[in-house]
């Protein structure tokens, strides 16, 4: 997997300085609605951050990472502090 390949369909999700849990943005971008299927991808190695596979949903994620899920791609971004 490429994280920095743009075919795929994109969706940008703006996080805080704190960051967000893997399974918390799976949720949060739509792309499942359990954390029973984020459990499933993550165990099938669906999962991908920054292009290094990941079988970790509690895993803290910061702007500037990239998930890929299937055809899917988040790219995570800072919030503008307000």
């Amino acid at each position: 997997m490429n994280p920095d390949d743009t075919t795929d369909e994109t969706t940008d999700v703006t996080v805080g300085d704190d960051g967000i849990r893997l399974g918390q943005l799976l949720k949060y971008a739509d792309v499942v609605d359990s954390g029973a299927e984020v459990k499933s991808l993550l165990a099938d190695g669906e999962v991908a951050v920054n292009g290094e596979e990941e079988t970790r949903r509690g895993r803290q994620l910061f702007a500037g990472d990239i998930v890929r899920v299937g055809d899917r791609r988040i790219l995570l971004r800072a919030g503008d502090g307000d």
